[in-house]
């Protein structure tokens, strides 16, 4: 997917470039720039940062990888948070704005940031993490790359209290816990109270456990031939219907162009459900839209899970953007959306 948040040790990063917090001096420090000062090869990469000197609040340079399995990093200072200054927030969004810039001008097609400021710099981890997201989410909308946010462990990243408080609270109004309520049945089972619950009729044979009732044996061929819209067809036919375009959608959809001309052109297509709920995301359909969506990939919404509790709430709560969507899935441990 174009913009993943994921946990690793940014050194260990096998993309074209990653982001070092840098101070504006360019000198070996601690944290996330003393880290990748050591894995490139401290004199080599100090050598290279004497060499360009400095740089600004907001601005970014680079240097070779060295040592590092990334070729490049990218060398971007962020402020250090004083309350009340909105002048940072312009700031530290630059930083990723310029860091991408410079990483796309080199023609890198994939990187891997930290959360800038949000160490010694004391930024405030939630508005860090927002304005991270906004900055390359408007940069993706218009380029392509593979980004990568990248946290050490769960202690860098946070969700805004309010945000938090109301995904708890309705997962507690609105979860099912499976084992709670009903046991899931092996498919064994399944078959054998299916037969059990058969009951026969002149005309036919109706099922508890089936759709519909079944009035005479069809033909194969008469199965095929009423077979129900596709979900290719049916997600291009949404497009058309919203009035968007094609890029719009798949990368609003947090996909990447490749995987998105693959459904446009494959009628056989079928999509995982992250996928597929993306795009309902990306359509902002209603949770009856989403349903009727996933269906067509034979995929539904259960309260038995928490991931499609946790849809719900922002499909209600009519919250689109798939990025603020993903923060709560990775904070919750959940699959995020996108392909």
């Amino acid at each position: 997917m174009p913009l993943e948040i994921i946990r690793n040790d940014i050194t260990k990063m096998t993309v074209n470039a990653i982001v070092n917090a840098a101070n504006s001096s360019l000198q070996m420090g601690g944290g996330v720039c003393g880290a990748i000062f050591d894995a490139a090869g401290v004199q080599k990469m100090q050598a290279a940062c004497d060499r360009i000197g400095g740089c600004k609040v907001g601005e970014a340079v680079l240097t070779d990888g060295f040592d590092l399995p990334a070729k490049y990093v990218i060398h971007t200072v962020g402020p250090i948070w004083c309350e009340g200054n909105n002048i940072q927030a312009k700031q530290l969004s630059d930083c990723y704005t310029h860091s991408l810039e410079l990483a796309l001008e080199t023609k890198c097609v994939s990187i891997a940031f930290p959360l800038i400021s949000s160490g010694i710099y004391g930024y405030p981890r939630d508005e860090a993490l927002q304005i991270a997201i906004e900055a390359i989410g408007n940069f993706l909308f218009h380029n392509e790359m593979q980004v990568y946010l990248v946290v050490y462990d769960k202690r860098t990243f946070a969700l805004s209290e309010r945000l938090f408080s109301e995904i708890n609270r309705y997962i507690d109004d609105n979860y099912i816990e499976e084992h709670a309520k009903s046991r899931k049945m092996e498919p064994f089972e399944y078959h054998q109270r299916c037969e059990m619950q058969e009951m026969t009729a002149s005309d036919g044979i109706y099922s508890s456990c089936a759709p519909q009732f079944l009035t005479s044996k069809r033909d194969l061929k008469d199965v095929v031939g009423q077979l129900d819209e596709s979900f290719p067809s049916m997600l291009l036919r949404l497009i058309d219907e919203k009035g968007m375009t094609d890029v719009e959608t798949y990368k609003r959809a947090n996909i990447d162009r490749k995987l998105f001309s693959k459904i446009r052109s494959g009628k056989g297509y079928t999509p995982s459900k992250v996928t597929a709920i993306a795009f309902a995301v990306a359509l902002e359909l209603n949770v009856d839209e989403t349903k009727d969506l996933l269906n067509k990939a034979g995929f539904t919404l259960s309260r038995s899970y928490l991931f499609d509790v946790i849809i719900e709430y922002f499909i209600e709560e009519k919250i689109y953007n798939i990025f603020e969507i993903n923060n709560a899935l990775f904070a919750y441990d959940q699959a995020l959306l996108g392909a």
